[in-house]
């Protein structure tokens, strides 16, 4: 029961992740170039209307991932939050009045499919919910690293898809932290009581760098289309959340002849993200449709 509770949670998490981008740019398309990577940018954001209900609706969505998480591992909630995807741009597509080419359809289906396929193959297991200090300082600080060099890289890149994606990267990772510090909150808070929950250090990291990831991800819509920087943020989170999971709380994938539908899942995933990359539709609501 417990796992199909984490699912339907998780599954909830994904459908508002998706409703909340689509309104969040909605939002960024207002800004002016000028506002980008400030200040500027969120005061801008707080007066529109579409953006500030995208938040509302990620709030949501972020405490079912938390119960998600607290009924089940980080390697089966992550994984499902990769159909944020094709639920983004379902949704851009209706409330722009667009049609998806069928390229992207297929493209999409095959991306979280060859995920799929991978994250079932690999069936990360075992988790170590009691982790070190120095783990935590090592995975704070590489992702410090990792995630500025993607932004400064994204700085030097003009408006446009790469600057999108390369934004929408930093914030995945992010994002990926985020749910790997809230599973440690969550388990000392079903461990432990609201007053430990609320005292541990955990608990203010994950509002932290959940709010720094949806600033860096409020630029990523800024900067380009949805259909450059919603792949990256939800397979770049889930594929990153994985890691996390191996490398902070000890859980295992296999290995041996199940390498062989992983490498499949990974192939599936690049070639539907690159096929992504190149389409030049921009499904984002609020475009006028062509005559």
């Amino acid at each position: 029961m417990a796992t199909v509770l984490s699912a339907l949670f998780a599954l909830l998490a994904a459908l508002g992740n998706a409703t909340g981008t689509v309104l969040q740019r909605t939002g960024a398309r207002s800004v002016p170039p000028g506002d980008a990577f400030s200040t500027r940018l969120i005061r801008h954001l707080l007066h529109h209307p579409a953006w500030l209900g995208g938040i509302a609706v990620i709030v949501v969505a972020a405490a079912c991932q938390a119960l998600a998480l607290t009924y089940g591992p980080l390697s089966l909630v992550q994984p499902i939050l990769v159909t944020e995807l094709p639920l983004t741009l379902l949704i851009a597509c209706m409330l722009s009045r667009r049609r998806l080419p069928p390229a992207g359809w297929t493209a999409s289906v095959t991306v979280a499919g060859g995920l799929a396929l991978t994250l079932v193959a690999a069936a990360p297991t075992g988790s170590n919910l009691e982790v070190p200090g120095g783990t935590w300082v090592l995975t704070l600080l590489a992702t410090a690293v990792v995630t500025s060099l993607c932004v400064l890289a994204a700085l030097r890149q003009p408006r446009g898809k790469a600057r999108a994606a390369l934004f929408s990267s930093a914030s995945a990772i992010g994002y990926a932290l985020t749910a790997t510090l809230m599973k440690s909150a969550t388990h000392t808070f079903d461990q432990h009581g609201a007053v430990a929950f609320l005292t541990s250090w955990q608990t203010y990291a994950f509002l932290a760098t959940g709010a720094y990831a949806l600033f860096l991800l409020a630029n990523a819509m800024e900067s380009g289309p949805l259909i450059a920087s919603q792949p990256a943020l939800t397979l770049g989170e889930g594929l990153v959340s994985v890691a996390f999971g191996i490398l902070v709380y000890g859980e295992h994938i296999r290995t041996g002849t199940w390498l062989i539908p992983e490498l499949i899942g990974a192939a599936l995933i690049t070639g539907g993200t690159l096929t992504l990359a190149k389409l030049d539709t921009d499904t984002d609501p609020g475009t006028t449709p062509p005559p």
